[in-house]
This record gives C-alpha cells, structure tokens and sequence, in this order.
C-alpha cells in the first residue's frame, strides 16, 4: 500500500483519462466493423483472434519505440506495422490500399463504453476532463467527435515523445493543465497505469472494465486500497468525486 495519505476529492482539479480499455471498447468496436468488412469483402476470417492479436502487437511495438529500436512513431504508424504483418498471417486478401488505410483508423472510431458520456459530463462540472493516452493527437480527436466525449483537452503521449508508463508522459499533462502531480488524478482501468502516475506524484482512480478483453479472459477487478479510488464506472466514480 502507498505510504502517502490517500488523496481528497476536493485536492483534485484534473482527472486525466486511459482511453483504450477505460473510456472506450476496442475490442467489441473492431470486431464488430471487421466483421462487417468481412461480409461486404467475403473474407472469411477469425475476426475476435484478429483483433486480439492486433491489440496484442501494441505493448511489444511501443517497446521498441522507447528502447531506442525504433524512432519516435505514432500510435497510428504503430497500429499500421502490426496490421500489415496481420493481414497474410490470418490470410486476408485482395483489399485495397485505402480499404486497408481505412481500416488501420478504426481505432479512430472507437465506441464509448455505456456509462462514459455520462459520467466525463458529470465529472466535468467540477473539474478538468482530459485525455493522458498513447493514442496520437488526430487518433484521439477524431474518436472525440465519433464518440462524442466531452473532453476539455486532448493530450497525448505524442506531444511528450514519450509512450506511458514513462514519467515525462504523466508529468507533462500536469505541467500542460498548469497543476501540481497531486492535483492531477490519473483514471484507468489498468492496473500498471496507476501504478506508474502514483509514482509520479498523480493521485490514482482505478475503474473496472470486466469486458474489455472479452468473456473468456479474466482480469484482476479486485480495488486495490494503494490507489485513491476504486469505481465500478465513470458515474460512479463521478460520485465519489462529489463527496
């Protein structure tokens, strides 16, 4: 458990935002357009282990990436690298240059998850709303007017040259809304995030997403007392915050 005292509601002036998995649902987002690809293209493909095998080449990539492997590239040249090793690999052909393009941003199109539109709404009435994701500025734009998040600001890893769970990533969307670390909350539904900010200085709120990675995947929903809140949801959450 953390040594420092937990964090107060009303210390925080900025909750910053995980987006994959926490704001929004990949997996159940691209499958659904992959399969729809499949039906107008007549590809015959396993688009659920597609899909986790395109999400599953992000961490390794971005790892290159902050090695030093590879130079700075957006999550959008990212996502394109592992999508061209994909497509012979489950032996999907005969699509087009803008076809594949097109489907490389459906990370642009990402659907919210129930509870997100309401709860960042409440949140905002008190506080600054922002993004903190490894996702590119125009990746995180476009999927704000897809999905209508009401977002005060957008900030990115991009504009830090540094992926999380690197510090100057954290500390810089601090320093860009103008707060201290302990104003800042950072709210994921991912476990190393957190950890990650609180060693940063962020307070920390964790928020369980049961169905990210699917129904036969288990993840580990268990609130952990080290971070500064645990929440079903956004609304909920927005809640707490409220105390």
């Amino acid at each position: 458990m953390s040594s420092r005292p937990r964090a107060q509601p009303a210390s925080i002036r900025a909750l910053i935002f995980d987006v994959f998995g926490t704001v929004v649902d990949w997996r159940g987002s691209i499958i659904r357009e992959c399969t729809a690809l499949g039906r107008r293209r007549r590809l015959a493909a396993d688009w659920p282990a597609f899909t986790d095998a395109w999400r599953a080449g992000y961490r390794p990539a971005m790892a290159r990436v902050r090695s030093g492997e590879l130079p700075w590239m957006t999550i959008d040249q990212l996502h394109r690298t592992i999508l061209d090793e994909l497509l012979p690999r489950f032996e999907i052909e005969g699509l087009t240059e803008d076809e594949i393009d097109h489907l490389n941003r459906v990370w642009h199109r990402l659907e919210p998850w129930p509870d997100a539109r309401r709860g960042l709404a409440l949140l905002k009435r008190r506080r600054v709303v922002a993004t903190l994701s490894n996702g590119n500025m125009a990746l995180l734009v476009n999927m704000a007017k897809h999905a209508r998040l009401p977002w005060d600001c957008v900030l990115s890893a991009e504009l830090f040259h540094h992926y999380k769970p690197d510090p100057e990533s954290y500390l810089g969307a601090a320093a860009m809304l103008g707060f201290e670390p302990a104003e800042v909350m950072m709210v994921a539904a991912h476990k190393d995030d957190l950890r990650a900010a609180q060693a940063c200085g962020l307070a920390t709120a964790f928020v369980r997403r049961a169905r990210e990675k699917g129904p036969k995947v288990k993840l580990d929903l268990t609130p952990d007392p080290a971070f500064d809140c645990n929440a079903r949801d956004f609304v909920d959450l927005a809640r707490r915050m409220a105390r």
